[in-house]
């Protein structure tokens, strides 16, 4: 019996496969035969218990896929909480500005430019982040924005972006750990496989202490994503993926900083 629902299975997720193939003519087509078998057989899955799959293009699914080596199961799993999540915090499919203007106005995300292959840059800057002064909820509304807007900037193919994270003048008095650890569970959980490299830049000794704490909480494969850049090799190492013309100008490059609500 369990031999002929798997069948029946399979045939259900070449069907969905199809369609959702037919879909999505337009989008890029996922090449690697493993990866389009896996995504169908995803699709069937998760499309049984939230009809809102049918929304998700193939790419998106692959991400997840991949974020869980390529386990069907497991992908799932992350993928329909991801559905639930969605629903919840983004009824409206963005986050108005009016609920984050705090967060907004400390102009802690810049995004401007992009690296040689297309992606977006966007540095953090982390003494601008100060949690007595803020709220935990927007925050973690301000976080959904912040990664929503920088997908929206991904040219057409694209899926990742690259990340700065600046650490000059960062003390105890912006160190948030709950708001680090909420922050990266948004990022693994619900936008997983869309960031390409992190560079922490310029950290004090200091912020060792935090990242000690938060370093277990990092999945494997974003562990892979993450470099310590030494200050005397800031921007030698920034320019071997971004071009001068698209770097900020305060690591050596031509384009100033620009705070993500301003960005376009």
């Amino acid at each position: 019996m369990e031999k002929e629902n798997n069948k029946q299975q399979v045939v259900e997720s070449v069907a969905i496969s199809a369609e959702a193939e037919a879909e999505h003519e337009n989008e890029p087509l996922i090449e690697d035969e493993m990866e389009r078998s896996k995504v169908g057989i995803m699709r069937a899955l998760c499309d049984r218990q939230d009809p809102s799959t049918k929304e998700v293009d193939d790419l998106m699914m692959r991400r997840f896929l991949r974020a869980r080596d390529m386990d069907t199961e497991k992908a799932s799993e992350l993928f329909l909480k991801y559905l639930a999540w969605k629903k919840t915090v983004l009824p409206k499919g963005h986050i108005p500005e009016s609920e984050i203007a705090n967060d907004l106005s400390h102009n802690k995300v810049c995004m401007q430019g992009h690296d040689n292959k297309g992606r977006p840059i966007v540095v953090i800057v982390g003494n601008r982040h100060n949690p007595s002064k803020g709220n935990p909820e927007e925050f973690k509304r301000f976080v959904v924005y912040t990664l929503e807007k920088i997908c929206a900037r991904m040219p057409r193919g694209e899926e990742k972006f690259r990340a700065i994270v600046d650490l000059q003048g960062w003390g105890y008095s912006n160190c948030d750990i709950r708001g680090y650890l909420a922050a990266l569970s948004t990022l693994q959980d619900c936008y997983p496989e869309r960031l390409d490299k992190l560079y922490f830049v310029r950290s004090p000794y200091i912020f060792m202490t935090a990242w000690k704490v938060i370093y277990p909480f990092v999945d494997t494969n974003t562990k892979k994503k993450i470099v310590f850049v030494e200050n005397k090799k800031l921007t030698s190492t920034l320019l071997e993926d971004i071009d001068e013309t698209q770097l900020p100008d305060i690591y050596g490059g031509k384009i100033p900083l620009t705070p993500i609500q301003d960005s376009h």
